[in-house]
């Protein structure tokens, strides 16, 4: 079935509804990140909290709106605290966003990621080579980058939605978004937001936010991937390099509205 494109208006009231609600995500993100994440939920309207230490994020994730784990610097100490959110998200019934950060290159956090696949996360957002090693498919990619496109990675998303009921965000040059039936695509961005770290991460932190909307979730999520895309067409047409798109990113974001969406 092919992919259809996200309705403008469906985004606009997404962004609407977005910062009317200011989710509080709780974001259990790497360290190389934490920043630029927060400064995009924060320009989006959201509201970021960072909490770590495994007793306090057990606690915390019971009463935000979402919680965000990204295992971009996983560590034992800190696959504890991520599982222990968890189940305190699940219990509070709180959505949970998996970004598999350089899962499939490396051993431990792969293992991982494959047991967090069984405690039902609401969406997971991932590179193209990401998601194939995510599905147990043969994947290329080098550290976090990937070599893989999007839609070659476009039938292990769907797949891998329909083992977990998650709703699937395979990003890169076009996006897919999928429940393992309907599949939305995305358009927009720009290579630029290859060189800054965190595009990607910072993208899982506002689909981790848009989980918590209400409406239909698989359009959510592809209402927060049509965000930064936007955002980063308008950024690029007023930046020079990487320093200056970051501003202008973040700028864009905060600026953003319907019509700009359309």
């Amino acid at each position: 079935m092919q992919p259809d494109l996200l309705d403008r208006a469906q985004t606009a009231h997404a962004l609407q509804q977005f910062r009317r609600r200011s989710p509080l995500v709780h974001c259990m993100t790497n360290d190389v990140v934490q920043t630029f994440t927060a400064n995009v939920l924060l320009a989006l309207g959201a509201s970021p909290a960072m909490v770590i230490e495994p007793e306090e994020a057990q606690q915390f994730s019971a009463i935000a709106d979402a919680l965000l784990i990204n295992v971009g610097t996983l560590t034992r100490e800190r696959a504890d605290a991520m599982r222990a959110a968890i189940d305190s998200a699940r219990a509070a019934d709180t959505p949970w966003t998996l970004d598999p950060v350089a899962v499939g290159a490396l051993t431990f956090r792969t293992q991982f990621c494959q047991q967090l696949l069984t405690l039902q996360p609401a969406a997971i957002r991932g590179n193209a080579s990401e998601i194939l090693a995510l599905a147990g498919m043969s994947a290329g990619g080098r550290g976090v980058d990937t070599t893989d496109t999007a839609s070659t990675a476009l039938p292990a998303a769907q797949t891998l939605a329909r083992q977990t009921g998650a709703i699937v965000a395979v990003t890169g040059e076009v996006d897919y978004i999928t429940d393992g039936e309907r599949t939305l695509m995305v358009t927009g961005g720009d290579a630029l937001m290859t060189r800054v770290v965190g595009t990607g991460c910072a993208l899982s932190a506002v689909v981790a936010a848009s989980c918590a909307l209400e409406g239909n979730r698989l359009v959510n999520v592809a209402t927060a991937c049509a965000f930064m895309a936007r955002a980063g067409s308008l950024a690029v047409t007023k930046s020079t390099g990487p320093g200056s798109f970051v501003a202008e990113f973040l700028d864009a974001l905060y600026a953003l509205n319907g019509e700009g969406l359309q």
